[in-house]
């Protein structure tokens, strides 16, 4: 028998959201913890305390910092304070030939004073983020794993569509208790409810690592890839040390005038050959003045001042895949802004996560004995669904338990969540599904309560504290974890219920006569 269109569409969606859905499940609920990650990493280093301070002084302290431990380096590369982060962070390229010994791998400093902040190391919520497009495996094959699985969504996304009957019905219509039929309607309803959002989030995705998945057409007219970048991304020409010395100029102002030439404020700077008559000094705005997240940028003279050149004019193509990065980022976006995209990428995981409880669920047989495929995908989607939120509270309480001196924390902290999550995924293995399951939520949710008490114990910035100090990222952190470990709560009692079979009634028919 022939199989209609929608009927391919159906078994398409299927088998692409089986094979990809546990990546993407993965994918799905780190990147959306990405939209936070400043405010992560500000919590994960609790020594720090945000000081509003103007990118033009915090650029001064910096600079005069870095002159008097990296004054011969080839680059800075220099990040300013905004509203969300709370310290300058620096990365220099040191000079080969240099005698003085590197400071650290990342620089900290007090934007106000620019004196080196000591805090415990970290990759904060820098982890999350690039666990979601990386996969933390070697470059580049967790990008291109991710974009695989990313072309897999958005096959699944469009057959989803195709197969969908009845698309208005299905987004008011939840059924609880009835077994598959209410998989089947919560999968509907989260992918309905942000089916817009699903759709942007993954095909922005792809674009924005489109060059490196077709690199084709850029080696076929660039000789070196970075003169690709130089004419589609505004990178300053790269400009040869000369030999000559000539004093760095004062950086604090060429920060103010790029801040007034761009209307908005800095994000970072680039200082090439400091103290070089060759030097130069590149300033870049800040990505929340517009939709577009490769804003302009200007060049000054390090060594007089004048500019020497400036970016902002790109092509529709340019400014396009600017605005799909934007939109994939959202660093655009306000605090309003921001919850909903969290919440939005939570229904992308509960759209993944319960359409591969569907795909058992279609599959199992009362009283039949399950087959190897149904055994192993019931395995895997308790050791991704129920395993992963555990494992990423496991590298939030490290960062607390692990002593703050400790070699190669921030390494530790990383490691923890992929040791919990291993030892998880292979501990359920011995207990029934349904346990498990029940188990795993259970788990998560007292791992996540745990996160504000260890922070209680261990920091002077406990939730009573910092809602008695007006403390207000640090007090919302912990809120959002108790309201995490709610879910998960609630997630391993409805798991851990016993579901009564329904009972069914004779009905006798009384004679007559």
């Amino acid at each position: 028998m022939r199989a209609t269109l929608r009927q391919s569409m159906a078994w398409i969606h299927g088998w692409l959201g089986l094979i990809a859905g546990w990546i993407l499940f993965a994918m799905f609920l780190t990147g959306t913890a990405s939209y936070f990650r400043p405010e992560i990493t500000q919590w994960m280093q609790p020594e720090f305390r945000s000081v509003p301070v103007g990118a033009p002084r915090a650029a001064q302290t910096a600079a005069a910092y870095m002159q008097r431990v990296g004054a011969d380096d080839v680059q800075w590369f220099v990040y300013l304070p905004d509203a969300r982060t709370s310290a300058t962070r620096i990365y220099e390229q040191r000079n080969p030939a240099s005698k003085v010994p590197a400071v650290a791998a990342e620089i900290v400093l007090d934007p106000a004073t620019g004196q080196p902040l000591r805090a415990r190391a970290t990759q904060g919520g820098e982890h999350f983020y690039r666990f979601h497009f990386q996969l933390q495996l070697p470059y580049p094959w967790g990008r291109w794993l991710a974009g695989l699985c990313a072309m897999f969504m958005l096959g699944a996304i469009i057959s989803g569509v195709i197969t969908h009957k009845r698309m208005f019905a299905d987004f008011f219509t939840m059924r609880w208790n009835k077994g598959q039929r209410s998989w089947l309607d919560a999968h509907n309803v989260s992918a309905v409810l942000a089916l817009p959002y699903h759709a942007m989030i993954t095909y922005t995705g792809l674009i924005t690592l489109v060059a490196m998945y077709m690199p084709w057409p850029v080696m076929a007219n660039y000789a070196k890839p970075l003169d690709f970048g130089a004419v589609a991304f505004g990178i300053p020409a790269d400009r040869v040390a000369t030999g000559k010395p000539a004093p760095l100029v004062d950086i604090g102002p060429l920060v103010a005038k790029a801040e007034a030439r761009f209307g908005a404020p800095a994000t970072r700077l680039v200082v090439r050959n400091p103290n070089n008559s060759a030097a130069t000094v590149t300033v870049y705005r800040h990505p929340s003045a517009s939709l577009n997240a490769r804003g302009p940028s200007v060049t000054y003279s390090g060594s007089d001042g004048r500019v020497l050149e400036a970016s902002g004019g790109s092509g529709p193509a340019i400014a396009t895949a600017g605005v799909m990065l934007g939109l994939h980022v959202a660093q655009f976006a306000g605090t309003a802004l921001r919850w909903t995209y969290f919440a939005l990428g939570l229904t992308g995981a509960a759209m993944v996560g319960t359409g591969l409880l569907l795909w058992t669920a279609k599959r199992r047989k009362p009283g039949a004995v399950p087959f190897f495929g149904l055994v192993l995908v019931e395995r895997l989607n308790i050791a991704v669904v129920a395993g992963l939120p555990p494992a990423m509270a496991a590298y939030l309480l490290a960062n607390r338990l692990i002593p703050a001196e400790a070699v190669g924390r921030a390494d530790l902290e990383v490691s923890a969540m992929f040791w919990t999550w291993g030892v998880l995924a292979v501990l359920q293995l011995a207990r029934p599904a349904r346990r498990a399951w029940a188990e795993g939520f259970a788990i998560g949710a007292a791992a996540f309560a745990a996160i504000p008490v260890v922070n209680a114990v261990t920091t002077t910035r406990g939730l009573p504290g910092s809602l008695y100090d007006g403390d207000t990222l640090f007090a919302a952190f912990d809120l959002a974890m108790v309201a995490v470990a709610a879910l998960l709560a609630i997630g391993a009692w409805r798991a851990g219920r016993t579901v009564k079979a329904p009972v069914v009634r004779r009905v006798r028919e009384m004679a007559h006569g």
